[in-house]
């Protein structure tokens, strides 16, 4: 899981009291389950076609395609919205930069729940028949809320496979990998989600696309003697990129080399001293708007780094070897081809790649 949900302040609204939270969860057992009707509201008999699946160790079944959907991650978000589906959600939270670009009058109107993580109630009161969400602690104990919890009301819940296979969430931290992340993970999350929506012919348009972006931008490149290093957020104890999450992906496709590559961690927390002594040739920096952290905003970051002792001498920052990132892009989400695009690109302005 990223840092931009791991370490978000969550904003919370004022929580009801336990009479009504009953009142919530009563009213949606009586939307999801009463006189024989799916998540959805539709009847058994009205000719709809369930869709079951296995999802990161659980069977999820779904009755008929959502028209209540509620989006707890901006990852899901965004394919949803690209999917054109913001007409089917009634709340999206946890939000770590602008929407994409193409995607504003979609997602304007669909509300926002919050901009960070929001209560259980929250989500209840929009009274939800599909949640999906990016990663595992979003839907766990100290997030917003159980996948049992969810099930116990009758709604289906969906987690984003990159957050689970191959990926050891225990512990404290963002987890770590135990295998490198690839693309087709999220191309696979983009088929799913299409296919329980029944827009299944939007999902390989979606992905098609996506993959055309990533051949076109890797095109004959060749970045094998350049070294980068990603920095997510924080400025006291900055989240670096380990081997193997979405950067690992940006990395790989280009054939540079993450500094950091030797951490299987998802974001290892590293101090400064270490990141001028792995001294990289090119910083990608993370561009988020949220203020949950200390220097989130690009501009913030180089200023720390071209004024702190430890780095403003290690060759990126003397050169100015920077590429700005979204968060999204460094998430494991169908803006990490984004991310692929803006480092190509960077590594052929700067002379490290043909």
């Amino acid at each position: 899981m990223g840092p931009d949900v791991e370490e978000a302040a969550t904003v919370h609204l004022p929580r009801p009291t336990r009479c009504s939270v009953l009142l919530l969860a009563g009213a949606l057992l009586l939307t999801a389950c009463g006189s024989g009707s799916g998540p959805s509201g539709k009847s058994a008999g009205s000719g709809a076609q369930a869709v079951t699946f296995d999802n990161c160790g659980q069977k999820v079944t779904v009755e008929a395609p959502p028209k209540r959907a509620v989006s707890l991650n901006q990852d899901t978000t965004e394919i949803m919205l690209s999917l054109g589906l913001a007409d089917r959600m009634v709340g999206t939270a946890t939000w770590t930069d602008p929407v994409m670009k193409g995607l504003e009058r979609a997602n304007a109107k669909v509300p926002r729940l919050a901009d960070n993580q929001p209560s259980f109630e929250r989500v209840l009161a929009a009274e939800p028949d599909f949640v999906a969400s990016s990663f595992a602690s979003t839907l766990s104990k100290g997030g917003v809320a159980t996948r049992e919890k969810f099930d116990e009301l009758g709604v289906p819940t969906y987690l984003s496979p990159a957050d689970c296979e191959g990926k050891d969430n225990s512990g404290d931290g963002d987890g770590s990998r135990t295998k490198p992340l690839a693309m087709e993970t999220v191309y696979r999350e983009v088929r799913e989600l299409a296919r329980v929506f029944g827009v299944e012919e939007r999902g390989e348009k979606l992905v098609a696309g996506l993959k055309s972006r990533v051949t076109k931008a890797t095109s004959g490149i060749r970045a094998e003697n350049a070294t980068v290093l990603y920095w997510f957020a924080n400025q006291e104890s900055p989240y670096m990129a380990g081997c193997c999450g979405a950067p690992g992906i940006i990395t790989n496709a280009l054939g540079a080399k993450n500094v950091f590559d030797d951490s299987t961690q998802e974001w290892p927390q590293i101090n400064w001293e270490t990141v001028a002594d792995r001294d990289p040739d090119v910083l990608v920096i993370g561009d988020l708007t949220r203020k949950s952290q200390t220097a989130e905003s690009a501009a913030k970051k180089i200023a720390f780094l071209e004024s702190n002792p430890a780095t403003k001498n290690m060759e990126a920052v003397r050169k100015k070897r920077y590429v700005l990132l979204s968060g999204q892009a460094m998430n494991p989400t169908i803006r990490t081809v984004e991310g692929v695009e803006k480092v190509a690109a960077a590594l052929r302005a700067y002379g490290l790649a043909g």
